[in-house]
């Protein structure tokens, strides 16, 4: 298998914290020097108050080294469940490029450039 150039993770504590800036400001530092994160949206749950988030890394070795590193040692701090799936962005491209992803949107605008 060749190696993927665009990897989902999905995280999700599973503990009860009601989203505000106590959550994120220090995260979003020290996440925006985690190497081939390529960017983050955070996730809070209706009526559940979980922490989660939706990333995009360059590889699957990067994305797993975040998942078992940082991640697990921050739902270990916290006391809270951690659940945590990889995705390959590679193989859903196309389909997502035709559904306007956001994610895909750079390399939408240099295929219609391309035209």
């Amino acid at each position: 298998m060749a190696e993927l150039k665009r990897v989902f993770l999905y995280a999700e504590f599973q503990v009860s914290v009601p989203f505000g800036k106590d959550v994120w400001a220090t995260a979003n530092p020290a996440m925006q020097a985690v190497p081939g994160l390529r960017n983050k949206t955070w996730l809070s749950g209706i009526g559940t108050n979980s922490v989660g988030g939706f990333y995009e890394f360059d590889s699957i070795k990067n994305a797993r080294a975040y998942a078992e590193g940082m991640l697990a040692d921050f739902a270990k701090a916290a006391g809270g469940s951690l659940t945590v799936k990889l995705f390959d962005g590679d193989v859903v491209a196309e389909a997502s490029i035709g559904m306007s992803s956001p994610f895909f949107w750079a390399h939408q605008n240099v295929q219609q450039q391309n035209r």
